[in-house]
């Protein structure tokens, strides 16, 4: 017997890791992982927490899962502004995921803004993109 809930949360998630990796040309579904998960936490910290929570609402229950890992709102939104700013706080939740060489952080987190771009809804990308700081705004796709 199955639930039918987890069934579809996994395959929506295996969805969102097949479109990045076919993104980034990655063969490894592990490090898409990371990468997802990476570049999602870094998003979270820099949002606040209503916008964050707007965001996870549409995101697959197992996505959302990881998205919430060792999330700490009373601390949120992490100030930073700057396009290096992000890329470094990036950096820092990839943890030491030696897969990754920081020269490849731009085009990581481009890849994923695409991705969530392709899954979650247009009001709210643009709403996000809104509250970011322009540098930061301007690694999501053009609308």
């Amino acid at each position: 017997m199955s639930v039918d809930v987890f069934e579809t949360t996994l395959q929506k998630t295996h969805e969102w890791l097949k479109d990045l990796m076919k993104l980034l040309g990655w063969a490894e579904e592990k490090k898409a992982y990371l990468a997802l998960k990476g570049t999602l936490q870094a998003l979270r910290d820099r949002l606040s927490v209503e916008v964050s929570a707007k965001l996870s609402a549409q995101l697959p229950m197992l996505v959302r899962g990881f998205y919430y890992e060792g999330w700490k709102p009373s601390v949120m939104p992490v100030k930073v502004k700057t396009t290096e700013e992000f890329l470094d706080f990036v950096a820092f939740h990839f943890n030491s995921l030696a897969l990754v060489q920081y020269s490849d952080v731009e085009k990581i987190v481009r890849a994923v803004f695409q991705v969530v771009t392709q899954h979650v809804s247009k009001g709210e990308i643009e709403h996000i993109r809104q509250v970011l700081p322009l540098p930061i705004a301007e690694l999501w796709p053009s609308s």
